[in-house]
């Protein structure tokens, strides 16, 4: 139990005093996970956009696929970015491999998906909603995407924060793709399970505080536009 309190405490003064590894791997982890949750609203929003207005044939498959591809395995989706950035892959010429952009690209293809499917959904919904006014307005499908994406933007950020939030606490991809190699590609979440298993648990208690903190965060601002998007559909 000493132990233990030692090491809360101990965990407490390097989050106090803002220890340089622990900046350093806190710094990181925003970078590569915001970077990646950017990238996969580009891909994501345009996608789900696209599905949410077209009519044609395979489009429920599409949307099942879609939806499926949000419990996409992290690990899996690891080993697939590992063999395409090897040296034996197809991508290997660029050695990416055991670097934050490696680490950017295993996010980007979990958090796509997630961003797409909610980001359809809401367009979607939003379309029904106005289908009767864009039609008398002569606004055809995809002039009326940008207003759809203006009304349904509380709701498109929502899907964003999810998508970060996924991407923050994601282990087992970025060590596959990254290596957890000190200084270079160790996040928050590989950190953790590193120390964990050496037995420092102040510093493995620290990140973990503060990843906690990055999920409160992220949630509050989930609800809060969730609120200012009701607000704004009764103003």
């Amino acid at each position: 139990m000493q132990d233990f309190a030692a090491a809360i405490a101990e965990a407490l003064r390097l989050i106090a005093t803002f220890d340089a590894d622990l900046a350093e791997i806190v710094g990181l982890s925003l970078q590569v996970s915001l970077a990646a949750s950017f990238c996969a609203a580009l891909i994501g929003l345009p996608v789900g956009a696209l599905i949410a207005i077209g009519s044609f044939r395979g489009r429920s498959i599409l949307i099942l696929l879609l939806n499926a591809l949000m419990g996409l395995p992290p690990v899996v989706v690891g080993l697939v970015i590992y063999l395409m950035l090897s040296n034996a892959g197809p991508m290997g010429g660029f050695g990416l491999l055991y670097s934050p952009a490696a680490m950017i690209i295993a996010q980007t293809v979990l958090v796509a998906p997630i961003v797409a499917a909610l980001g359809r959904q809401t367009i979607e919904d939003l379309r029904q909603e106005y289908d009767e006014q864009l039609r008398a307005l002569g606004v055809g499908p995809l002039r009326a995407v940008p207003t759809l994406l203006w009304d349904g933007r509380f709701s498109l950020l929502t899907a964003c924060l999810a998508g970060f939030g996924r991407a923050i606490a994601e282990v087992g991809a970025v060590i596959i793709v990254g290596g957890n190699i000190n200084h270079v590609t160790r996040v928050m979440t590989t950190a953790i399970a590193l120390e964990t298993s050496k037995g420092d648990l102040a510093l493995a208690l620290g990140l973990g505080l503060i990843l906690l903190t990055v999920a409160v965060v992220v949630n509050a601002l989930v609800l809060g536009l969730r609120v200012t998007a009701a607000r704004s559909a009764y103003a």
